[in-house]
This record gives structure tokens, sequence and C-alpha cells, in this order.
């Protein structure tokens, strides 16, 4: 692209993409949904917005329904759970599962993932330390909407915890299942994004359009295929597929926030097949295989933004 529009050049943009794939992750891992490097004495952060946090579906049956799934449709593709399988699946339902919760209690946030700077070099804000930890509110009942997630970062220096916390709390019950990552081991790959076509000048469009030719005869497209990746990434630009573009300023300093984080629900889709890896092509048709954390945030993708300025300067979540 940068050599049919040298334009593009200036543009170019740093990402990762994290390539999470089902494992079982230490607490020296990068990873979706694994164990994090968390030390013993310092408090697990929790959510102590009011909101009902009593009914939804317990956070032991959704790992179970996953594993049975997981399991039935590896034995037979072509029908998935047995007689019996299929029995217990029936009993893991959405419920009043922990009355005992009030409103008010402190519930513990969900761990979602863990970068080390070594495996996402591109993280900002290196003075707060080598590795990023995100959490989230089990629920999502939070903001003006009273329909978003409640997120947090955590930053620190890998070599600072030197008594790591052996149990990791969890709460009882999640508000939806997809809000559950299941454990995924990362593959960080470095790439390059351009700017999401829309966002371009209406006269480099113009071009980009004459350049491609009609869709049906299976050209790349910039849109698809050339400027932004899809799946969980680190970095890079923003794909705005579902809303306009917009600005995006941090509410302390006014900076343009940039995207840290992209949560997606697939690695890729129908119009993005030029993305997927190659070790994952001859599995690409597999059940799931392009849905490897079960992850489904909000609209299906979640991008964390953060001002470049402060680490401590609030963050956005966008729907883009």
């Amino acid at each position: 692209m940068e050599a049919a529009f040298p334009e593009l050049t200036a543009e170019r943009r740093a990402a990762t993409r994290l390539h999470p794939r089902r494992g079982t992750p230490t607490a020296q891992d990068s990873s979706v949904g694994g164990v994090l490097l968390w030390p013993a004495d310092e408090p697990w952060p929790r959510c102590t917005v009011p909101h009902k946090r009593s009914s939804g579906y317990r956070i032991s049956d959704v790992l179970r329904e996953r594993e049975i799934l997981e399991r039935a449709w590896r034995r037979d593709p072509r029908s998935g759970p047995n007689s019996e399988e299929s029995e217990i699946l029936a009993g893991f339902k959405r419920g009043r599962h922990a009355p005992h919760l009030a409103d008010t209690d402190p519930i513990p946030m969900l761990a979602v993932a863990q970068l080390y700077r070594r495996d996402v070099p591109g993280l900002p804000h290196s003075e707060q330390g080598d590795l990023l930890q995100v959490f989230w509110c089990p629920f999502e009942k939070h903001g003006d909407s009273r329909h978003d997630l409640h997120v947090q970062l955590r930053w620190r220096h890998a070599r600072d915890v030197v008594a790591p916390l052996e149990q990791q709390p969890a709460p009882e019950v999640v508000g939806r299942q997809e809000l559950v990552p299941s454990p995924c081991v990362l593959h960080p790959e470095g790439i390059v994004e351009h700017p999401y076509f829309t966002v371009l000048p209406s006269s480099l469009q113009t071009r980009i359009d004459a350049w491609e030719g009609p869709e049906e005869d299976d050209a790349p497209q910039y849109i698809y295929d050339l400027s932004t990746a899809p799946g969980w990434k680190a970095g890079g630009y923003l794909a705005w597929r579902l809303t306009p573009p917009q600005s995006t300023p941090c509410l302390e300093c006014s900076a343009e926030l940039s995207p840290v984080l992209t949560l997606d629900e697939r690695e890729w889709d129908p119009g993005t097949t030029s993305w997927i890896p190659l070790e994952d092509r001859p599995y690409a048709d597999v059940m799931d295989a392009n849905t490897p954390t079960w992850v489904s945030p909000g609209r299906g993708r979640l991008v964390i933004a953060a001002c470049p300025n402060a680490a401590a300067h609030p963050l956005r979540l966008l729907t883009p």
C-alpha cells in the first residue's frame, strides 16, 4: 500500500497481534484468562459500584460447560454432546445463584489479560512497568447507560513481585457468559497498520477505490485486507466498522487517546480471512477456531483507549 500510495508511509503505526490460542498459561506468560503475576500482599481489584450482582451465571458452570462442549465436538464434530452431556449442560442456567450478595458488596473483578512488554514491546508508559494487567467487572452495569463495562488497567514491574498470590480471586456469578475469558496462551506478532478507510482524506479514498477495482474480482481490499487487523491486538489503529470516526480526546489533557488493547469476539470473519495465520489455516473451519477466548464484550469488539501522556488519566472504552 505504501508503494502504491506513498502518503500512507507517514501514517504507518505499529501493532501487535496477540493470537490467543487455548492453553494453560502460567503467571510468567502473557495470556488471556490466565493466572496473573499478582503480589500476595496487594488487594485484588474489586468492583464497588452499586448494582445487582446476585443473579447471573455461576462462573464455575461457564467454564465447565465449555470443557464439555469442546470435548464433545472434538470427539464427534457432526453431532457434538451425547445425551448424558446434554443433560448436564441443561442444568447450567442463569439464576439467583448468589442471594447473599447485596448490591453494594464488593466483588472480585475478572482477570482478563496480562501482557509482558517483552512480548508486546509497543505498550505505552514504559515508566510504569513491564507488565500490564487488565480487569473488568463481571457485570455490564456501569456508565451513564448502566449497560457498560467497568475496566481497570494495572501496571507493575514484574521483578517487584517476590511473593506471588497463589489462589486468584474470582466472582461467584457473572452477568454474561461471554465476559469470562477462557485460558489462552498468546503468540505475539508485530505488524504495521494504516488508518481505517473512512478516516482517510476523501481524495485518497477515491484513488484507493480505483486501485482496488470491483470487490467481486477477489482482489485485496484496503478496508478488509490492508489496513487494520482483526482479532485481539495491542496498539495500532481503530477500525470504525460500526460507528462513524470520532475524536477521542483525553478528559484531563485533551490529547487524542490511542488504542492500548483491542478485544475481539473473532480472530477473523468471512471478510478478513486473508489475516488468518498460516499456522491456523489447516484448522480454520473447525468449530470455534476463530473464537478461542469465548469473549464477546459489548457488540463483539471493545477497544481500551488510554492517554499517551499519563497512565493515570481516565481511559475510555470504545465499540467502533
